[in-house]
């Protein structure tokens, strides 16, 4: 009886220390895994605001692109024409016609030459020459915000590839981990019947004694 009680509470430990073994490795497996989701979410995180605050940029980037095209005439002829006229309505164009425009009128007043004809082709020159230079300016202004909209493209872009490897190499380890506890577990659970057959076989020895 002696034996069979020491064998009984052998059994017993042994079963009782597999189960502590997979629920540990369980409980592990479980901390593994969720620092690795925190660590996705995290990445997840840092990616959409990166993106929201290059948002701006990359929309300026592409207004100035299709405005850019618009001015060389890849859009159409009317969408050129039109982006000429804005440029002859705005601001910069009406006051630096009219300034010029007086300076010429005045010189030919000076002159005497009011009335001549030289006065309507100088104004003509004049008109034609200031839209392409402001033309030009817009052009080349543009091009500034183009290449800071490409600039924040490629940024999106190259954080969105890194966030992604970074989130690939987080799946991996949480697939790791729980593959680990799995086995983990699978292995206590072996060492519970393991010790439950021994268990009985030494039971069943024990018992052939009497």
């Amino acid at each position: 009886m002696v034996a069979a009680a020491v064998g009984g509470a052998v059994v017993a430990g042994g079963i009782y220390s597999s189960s502590q073994q997979g629920k540990a490795a369980g409980k592990a497996a479980d901390a593994q895994s969720e620092a690795s989701q925190a660590g996705i979410e995290e990445q997840r995180r840092q990616f959409d605001a990166m993106q929201t605050l290059l948002k701006p940029y990359v929309t300026a980037g592409n207004q100035s692109l299709a405005a850019q095209q618009n001015l060389l005439g890849l859009n159409g002829t009317a969408a050129q024409q039109q982006a000429i006229n804005g440029i002859k309505a705005g601001p910069a164009y009406t006051s630096a016609m009219q300034s010029g425009a007086n300076l010429i009128t005045q010189n030919a007043a000076a002159t005497g030459g009011l009335r001549g004809g030289n006065v309507q082709d100088a104004l003509g020159r004049y008109g034609g020459d200031l839209l392409t230079t402001l033309t030009q300016n817009q052009f080349t202004n543009l091009g500034g915000l183009t290449s800071l909209g490409q600039n924040a493209a490629a940024q999106t872009g190259n954080a969105g590839m890194q966030s992604a490897n970074n989130v690939s190499t987080l799946l991996a380890q949480q697939g790791a981990a729980q593959a680990g506890g799995y086995i983990a577990q699978g292995n206590a659970n072996a060492g519970m019947a393991n010790s439950l057959l021994q268990g009985l076989g030494a039971y069943g020895g024990i018992s052939k004694t009497f």
